[in-house]
């Protein structure tokens, strides 16, 4: 059997792409503190304000009291628009106990991500990831927020207890809304 030299190619590059957006473990993507090793502590939430998709105004302001998962994405990202249809069944089950998903599109092209908002009938607040935005989330985040999905976890006292790195499954997404929703303050 001969494999022609484009084949080959394809299948390496198709290898390592799989390889590469392989999620990280929920438990090993926690918050730079923690990280390190440092004792455990309440760590704040970033605060931030921007814009909808819509133009409405949305600031964690909006948030006090509410268990949230704030997850960074794009329309054109593949792992970020596999774990969507999990996170709208969520927000569904969740939602009238004090949890909502808080979606911060990267898109340059503001017109797909509204067309993947619609397309994907997204039933929580996205809110366009500004520059701001982005450099209060990336301190805490190894080496930045540089990859996505990324999500970041947050209490019902506003404490950030966790950071995910790649798409996450239902059932991790679920336990993290229970912690959420439930959680501890030490």
């Amino acid at each position: 059997m001969h494999i022609s030299f484009f084949k080959a190619v394809v299948i390496v590059c198709m290898s390592l792409v799989t390889f590469a957006c392989q999620p990280e473990q929920a438990e090993t993507a926690k918050p730079q503190s923690e990280a390190i090793g440092a004792t455990k502590k309440n760590i704040a939430s970033p605060d931030f304000t921007g814009k909808t998709l819509d133009g409405t105004t949305f600031s964690s302001q909006d948030l006090a009291g509410k268990a949230y998962i704030v997850n960074f994405f794009a329309s054109w990202c593949p792992p970020c628009r596999a774990e969507v249809p999990d996170m709208i069944e969520l927000q569904n089950e969740y939602e009238r106990k004090g949890f909502t998903f808080i979606g911060m599109t990267v898109d340059e092209d503001l017109s797909m991500a509204k067309d993947f908002v619609n397309d994907y009938e997204i039933n929580f607040p996205v809110v366009v990831a500004d520059q701001q935005i982005l450099d209060a989330y990336s301190e805490y985040v190894e080496g930045g927020l540089r990859s996505i999905p990324t999500s970041f976890v947050v209490s019902t006292d506003g404490s950030l207890f966790s950071v995910l790195v790649g798409a996450q499954s239902k059932m991790v997404l679920e336990s993290l809304i229970h912690k959420a929703i439930g959680a501890d303050v030490q």
